[in-house]
């Protein structure tokens, strides 16, 4: 019989107070016994509507079906049929919104907890499985991924499953994209990251890092090297600022420049590795999506006595997880909501203050959201030294510069045919960020899934042909 309990078994967490003065990770994960009777919370529905609601389509109630059992390994085979990054997943998905958001329980009472079962069986098989032995026949095609994060990743793992030889592509040190650089060790440990990436490294991907495509080579070269197709994976990580004065004085922070200051180039442990973060006592973040989040919550643990959010609209359309804006609540981070910038201050080059106004709501604009409108002479100013922005990003534009025949959008993000994730340039697919703007993992990660299987489709097809 089905657990009927209404409440997911809580999730294990570092107290709030002890948690914002260190970099461990937040949620603590299940142990086996919560989650085999988490698991048991499952209806096992015929339909499966939590499965529709999966962008790379796990086969969600039979890896619970497996974890009520106690049989973790299996569970771990069923998930990774589909999802080569199940310890990711499990942790950055936003699962409310997707599988956990069809859940039949979510009726009446809180749905299963997908997400803790998938993290923890992943965890699980980290730390008790055996590794496979992949023994895969090579087809002796090429395939160029460009970027390591999770679009790239996924298609490079998928095509070396089915016999290709993929080489992936990074244009920083350290593979992982916005899974190394922007993501904070105490949502998404760098090891695990690690981890997950050398899985697909034994499928037989290589990966060539410090090769910036449109600088080191070009899509075009990459096609006279003999590549038979190259999915572009290279995210958004060219920051939008608001345009206002004063954003260009010492302190200000675009959030990516500053979470890879201090994810990816460890300057959280400084002096010891040598990148400083700059940090005053009173820290504002402009922007209330997940990444504004993630460096509000990174700066209080650099210290920052008293971090803002500071966002134009009310609590309703705060656009990052329900997840994230609880744990940032309970870490002391205070919302400035229906609050704007308009000029940014300083002295001797330096930030000093943030001049604001108050907002209300209006009716809905084209995103569906209430239209903020400035309330009249209501002017105020916040004493601040560090101000971060994180209002968006939109992709690099070299290699829409550097490929003749790529078409794209004004905002910057490459056109693709949504079925195949084919571009307008013979040969070449993109997914993820780089096409759709700052979005999620498993977003990105579903755009990988989809673009291998056209180009497997489409290279065999073409070498049909030729035969």
């Amino acid at each position: 019989m089905p657990n009927m309990s209404l409440e997911k078994v809580k999730m294990p967490e570092q107290e709030p107070q002890v948690r914002n003065q260190n970099f461990k990770e937040v949620a603590l994960g299940y142990t086996k016994e919560q989650a085999m009777e988490e698991a048991t919370r499952c209806l096992n529905c015929k339909h499966s509507p939590c499965k529709n609601g999966c962008p790379v389509g796990v086969p969600i109630p039979e890896f619970i079906s497996e974890v009520a059992k106690g049989n973790f390994e299996e569970a771990y085979e069923i998930i990774t049929q589909e999802n080569a990054l199940p310890a990711i997943c499990g942790r950055v998905c936003p699962q409310e919104n997707q599988c956990e958001g069809k859940c039949v329980r979510g009726i009446r009472g809180e749905s299963v907890g997908i997400g803790r079962l998938e993290r923890f069986v992943a965890d699980y098989h980290r730390e008790h499985g055996t590794k496979k032995v992949n023994q895969i026949e090579k087809n002796g095609m090429k395939v160029a991924i460009v970027g390591s994060g999770p679009a790239g990743m996924t298609c490079a793992g998928e095509l070396a499953k089915k016999g290709y030889d993929v080489t992936v592509f990074e244009a920083l040190h350290k593979t992982g994209g916005v899974l190394s650089y922007g993501i904070p060790e105490f949502r998404l440990p760098k090891d695990l990251v690690q981890k997950e990436i050398d899985g697909v490294a034994d499928l037989g991907v290589k990966f060539e890092t410090n090769v910036v495509v449109g600088r080191s080579v070009t899509i075009d070269e990459l096609q006279e090297e003999g590549y038979a197709a190259i999915f572009v994976g290279s995210g958004a990580g060219l920051p939008r600022f608001q345009g206002i004065p004063g954003e260009n004085l010492n302190g200000v922070y675009a959030a990516n420049e500053f979470l890879t200051r201090v994810n990816l180039m460890k300057g959280y442990e400084f002096p010891n590795h040598p990148t400083p973060v700059k940090i005053s006592d009173t820290v504002c973040v402009i922007g209330a999506g997940n990444v504004a989040m993630d460096a509000a919550r990174t700066a209080k643990r650099l210290g920052a006595k008293n971090v803002y959010i500071v966002y134009r609209r009310g609590e309703q359309e705060i656009p990052a997880r329900a997840e994230e804006v609880h744990h940032a609540k309970e870490e002391g981070i205070i919302f400035k909501l229906l609050t704007n910038p308009v000029k940014i201050e300083g002295k001797d080059g330096w930030v000093e203050s943030m001049e604001c106004v108050e907002m209300e709501l209006g009716e809905p604009d084209a995103s569906g959201r209430r239209r903020p409108i400035e309330k009249a002479e209501s002017n105020f100013t916040i004493e601040t030294g560090t101000v971060i922005v994180s209002i968006g990003q939109s992709p690099n534009p070299l290699i829409r510069q550097t490929t003749p025949g790529l078409d794209t959008q004004k905002w910057g993000g490459i056109i693709v045919d949504e079925e195949t994730m084919k571009t307008s340039k013979d040969g070449v697919y993109a997914g993820g960020d780089v096409v759709t703007g700052a979005a999620t993992v498993i977003l990105a990660m579903g755009a990988g899934k989809k673009a291998a299987q056209a180009i497997d489709e489409a290279l065999k097809q073409k070498q049909c042909k030729n035969d």
